[in-house]
């Protein structure tokens, strides 16, 4: 069998070689895959009776009749990160990312600040704003600066993109920037949490509507 070289290396080594390069500059750009497109490893259910699988390479979670907002969670917890992922919603539909949440007492209803996912629906939606959920406190980002727009694509994946750095967090959806809230409160209790893929809970008689998500990565900050 003919074998080339280049610069006195055979073929197979040079491939070698830009192989192991290529998975080095992955590993030193610091982002790590949340989702590996084929298990839900790393993940836990917690709260609610919607159904969560892995279809196509993405994870799909499905309405449950009469169950409460259910998420998947993270089994790690993350504090200050950049986290991507794509999401396609059914236009009737409510959902969200849960970012450094917890559960009450340990293993209770899930908490903390959530990245809006909804529809645009007629009048728009809210979706990037940060809603605090089971905080008691309810929408996080302020009624002055939360107007509905028609930035997330219904039917469509969309791309969003949160930096979560102290008490500041801001998001993007399909490059565009939406919110920018620096909340001092929502950090001391929430410093630190997992990553949770919320399904709302839906009304008696509708549905079953399924949101999904792809391409989950995130890479932790200084």
């Amino acid at each position: 069998m003919t074998r080339y070289r280049v610069w006195g290396l055979s073929l197979a080594v040079l491939a070698a070689v830009c192989l192991t390069g290529s998975v080095q500059a992955g590993e030193k750009s610091g982002w790590v895959n949340l989702f590996d497109g084929k298990t839900l490893d790393g993940w836990v259910q917690h709260n609610g009776t919607a159904t969560y699988k892995v279809k196509n390479g993405t994870i799909e979670g499905t309405t449950s009749e009469g169950s409460p907002n259910s998420f998947l969670c993270t089994k790690k917890n993350f504090g200050n990160f950049e986290l991507e992922f794509e999401v396609k919603v059914h236009n009737k539909l409510n959902s969200g990312v849960q970012i450094r949440s917890q559960q009450k007492d340990g293993n209770g209803r899930v908490n903390g600040p959530q990245v809006e996912i909804e529809a645009s629906g007629n009048n728009g939606a809210e979706a990037g704003y940060i809603y605090g959920e089971a905080t008691g406190r309810g929408w996080l980002t302020p009624d002055e600066r939360r107007k509905p727009h028609k930035t997330l694509k219904d039917g469509e994946w969309n791309k969003f993109k949160v930096i979560a750095n102290g008490p500041r967090i801001q998001t993007w959806i399909n490059g565009k920037k939406i919110e920018d809230l620096t909340d001092e409160a929502i950090y001391k209790t929430h410093p630190t949490g997992f990553i949770g893929l919320q399904v709302h809970g839906i009304k008696k008689g509708t549905g079953p509507y399924s949101v999904a998500w792809k391409n989950i990565r995130i890479k932790t900050l200084d």
